[in-house]
This record gives C-alpha cells, structure tokens and sequence, in this order.
C-alpha cells in the first residue's frame, strides 16, 4: 500500500462547512430561521407541545383520539397522541406490522428553569418578590441580573385556564433576580461558585408600589394582587393551580459575525425535538412504523406521569396494535424489543477556553456534525445505555449511506462529571438504543449556543435513520 491508501485508513472528522456548496449554505441557513421561531414559541414544554401539534396536522397528522374512534388504521397513516399537554408522539404507519417493531427518535422538551414555588409572592422592605425553586441542573449564579420572563398556565376556581407569558413582548415588564453589587461582595466572591448564590436567594422582584391605604398590611403585595386580579381575574389561592416557569427574557439570535451559530434558550434539549420532528413531517409510506418521541421531566430524572418512566409510549403503541383487533400483550413486546431508537439529546461541544474537561481524542467539536455518544452516564459509566457495537454498526452505515456529517463524542473526561438522558429507559423493553444529537456550547446556561451547520446535519441523519434503521 502506498501512503495515500494507508492515510484512507484514517477517519477524519471534518467541518461541515468545508464541504458545502452555495446551495448547500442556504439549506442550512434557511433551516435555522424555522428552528429559532420553533424556540421563540416553544420556551416550555406546553407550549412546545402546542408548537409540534401544530405543525404535525398541518402535515395531515389526525388526533389520536379520533384514529381510536374511526377503528381504522391503514400503511401510510399519521398519526399523534398528546400526553397530558406536555408530551406528544407521532407516528407514520408503516407497511409492516407493528410487532415487526418501530424506528424511533425520542427527545426531551423540558429545559433547566425556575418554577414559582405554590405560595411565591411575598412583600420585604418595599419590594414584592417570588420565590423560586430551581428546576433540573444548572448554574444559579448564571440567572442573577439577566432579564427573565414568565410563562404556564394557571386554573382559576371557575374552572377557566389561563395561558400567561410576561416579559416576551416589546411592551411587557420584564422579571429580575438581583445580586451583590460587588462594593460589598467581598464575603460572597470567597465563596464555592456553587455555594455564591443559593437556591432561596433566587427571589424575583416583581413590584414596588404600594397601595394608597397606609393602614393596610403588605400594601405593595396587595398592589400586585389588585393589578394581577384586574388583568388576569384571579386571586392568591390560583397560585397553587399554576405551573408558571421562569426563563430567559427574549428571542433566539444568530451568533458570530458569518451568523453559523444560533443562541437560544433550551437547545437541550429542544434542539433535538425540532430537527426529529422536522425529519418526521418530511416522510412517507415507511416500510416499518416510524415514531417521534417528545417527552418531558428528564431534566429531573424522566420521573411522573409526563416523563419518559410513564407507561404513556407503552399504552399508545398498545392502542395502536388494538386498532387492529388484534392485540395481544406479546405482540406488544415484540414490537417494543423488535424497535430501534435515536435518543435524540444534546452533547457537550469542545471548548477552546476551557480545553481541561475533555479528553480531546474523544470529545465532540461544533460544526462537525450529529454526534454519536455510545455511551453517557458519569465516571464508570454509571446511569448509561451503552449502545450494542452492532447497533452502532447500523447507524454509522445509515449515516454514511447517506452521506450524513457524523461524529462520535463523550461528555468530558472520565472523572470529570457526566449526565444522562431517556436511552436506558426505553433500553429496558430490550430495543436497541443509542444516543445521537447536537453538541453544544454553555449546555444548561441560560442561553446555550450550537452550530447551524450540526442543526441541519441532525435534520438530515434523523431522516436517514427513520427512513432506513
């Protein structure tokens, strides 16, 4: 073998960027300009539910309720089923049946925030505030002095739900936590980072005028009481029917002066969940059922009724094979143990400044494609998947087949930390699951950065996989 032939022993990983034409860049382009309006209107996992049902019935998807109904499912048919407002599957029917087992992408739409405490506003020295308590795992020093906005759902006594987003329009007041100002900080900066602000310290101010009656107790949170009665029409009691979550104040914006990155607030994990939706909606007439899995709760664990530990996946695809009359419990398991899964989620893109947590070999780089993370977990691979190299023989052949820019990545160094996500969940029901999706930049801050060109190669390899797993 001459040189050249043993140097093409080697596997490069190149920047996308370098191998795309002008069309090529507008592709890319264009696909990120759909993505931060799908962030902008998608900053909860409601309102990313709302979000996703939307564009699925724009694409012919009918309401799995009614499919129940009509008793009637066909090859070709699309199909979603809603759970509980904070979770959706789609499905295409394919033209196998479904014990023959499904090609899955499955992704999160929750994202670090903080959530209203059930009793939040109180009044301290001339100030109304609302506690918080922190929700998933994030850096709290990070959500001090920037502009916050507030958005969820409140149920009234009369029954009415009341969808709230302050802090978004142009127009709006926006929430604001406060810190030390560093004259007096000397005490706070000795301090851990971790230890700097404490989670009871992230109290948001939310008023400072008070009533005209002088005689009145709390009299600017009685103020805000009145102000929030006349808008909204509701009283302190209809905090605790809430789920008001605080985030970032503001719109998604390109970053870098050639615009190829994207700053957002939830790319973990929501990036995923638009670019497998997106490959969802572009297909037709699979030969096996193709799924798209949006759940909720995995920052904390996949816990509760709307996360992935929930039998909701299980019961639908149930559902589904009942339609046929001919349900059984063992065709059930075949079809989940017969799937295939993308655990669609996020990964930790290599950072120049802060070169020291990665294993450099190993780590994954922006602008170098969808990342293929075999295994998550921390330390000793403990709370992983690790995918089968079978598996990961049938995914790296899909992508290459279809000329997709992949890369393989881990979270950090071995004893740096770790993380974890839905792929051994649905690794339990004995389907092979591998971790597959976007490497980020500042992953959990309050506005997170990834690379337009990884967004649309996930795009592209989602399709790939759905379309041939």
């Amino acid at each position: 073998m001459n040189t050249k032939e043993i140097e093409n022993l080697k596997k490069e990983y190149d920047l996308v960027w370098e191998k795309l034409d002008e069309k090529g860049i507008k592709n890319v382009m264009d696909f990120s300009e759909g993505y931060k309006k799908f962030m902008d209107a998608s900053k909860t996992e409601r309102e990313a539910t709302c979000e996703i049902v939307k564009m699925a019935e724009l694409k012919g998807f009918k309401n799995f309720k009614d499919v129940i109904k009509e008793k009637s499912l066909k090859a070709g048919d699309k199909v979603y089923a809603v759970n509980k407002g904070k979770g959706v599957a789609l499905f295409v029917i394919g033209k196998e049946p479904i014990e023959n087992g499904l090609n899955i992408v499955g992704s999160h739409i929750d994202s670090p925030r903080l959530d209203l405490k059930s009793n939040p506003l109180y009044e301290d020295e001339g100030f109304a505030l609302l506690k918080t308590h922190y929700y998933g795992g994030l850096k709290k020093y990070q959500w001090v002095t920037i502009p916050l906005a507030v958005h969820g759902v409140i149920f009234k006594k009369n029954g009415e739900k009341l969808n709230v987003v302050i802090g978004e329009d142009d127009n709006d007041p926006v929430l604001y936590i406060s810190d030390l100002l560093i004259h007096l900080s000397q005490e706070q900066m000795e301090k851990k980072v971790s230890k700097a602000i404490e989670g009871e310290d992230l109290n948001i101010l939310f008023g400072s005028i008070p009533i005209k009656d002088k005689e009145a107790k709390e009299r600017v949170k009685l103020n805000i009481l009145k102000l929030l009665n006349e808008k909204y029409g509701i009283v302190e009691e209809d905090f605790v029917t809430a789920e008001l979550e605080v985030v970032p104040a503001g719109k998604s914006r390109d970053v870098g002066f050639d615009r190829s990155m994207v700053m957002a607030y939830g790319h973990d994990d929501r990036i995923c969940a638009y670019t497998s939706l997106k490959a969802m909606l572009d297909v037709e007439n699979p030969t096996r059922t193709l799924t798209a899995l949006f759940v909720d709760k995995e920052e904390i664990g996949s816990v509760g009724a709307t996360g992935m530990h929930s039998k909701f996946f299980e019961n639908t695809v149930a559902e589904l094979i009942n339609i046929g009359k001919d349900y059984s419990d063992i065709k059930l398991r075949r079809a989940l143990a017969n799937s295939k899964m993308l655990s669609s989620d996020v990964s930790a893109a290599f950072d120049p400044t802060y070169p020291s947590v990665n294993e450099k070999r190993n780590a994954a780089f922006a602008g170098k494609g969808i990342v293929i993370n075999k295994y998550t977990g921390s330390r000793g691979k403990g709370g992983c998947n690790d995918a089968n190299a079978e598996f990961m023989a049938n995914v790296r052949d899909i992508f290459n087949a279809n000329n997709v820019a992949w890369q393989t990545g881990e979270l950090g160094k071995v004893d740096a930390g770790g993380g974890g996500t839905i792929a051994y969940i649905l690794a339990q029901y004995d389907m092979e699951v591998v971790d597959c999706g976007v490497a980020l930049l500042s992953m959990h801050a309050p506005w997170e950065i990834a690379s337009k060109a990884d967004i649309y190669e996930t795009y592209r390899a989602y399709k790939a996989f759905l379309m041939n797993a």
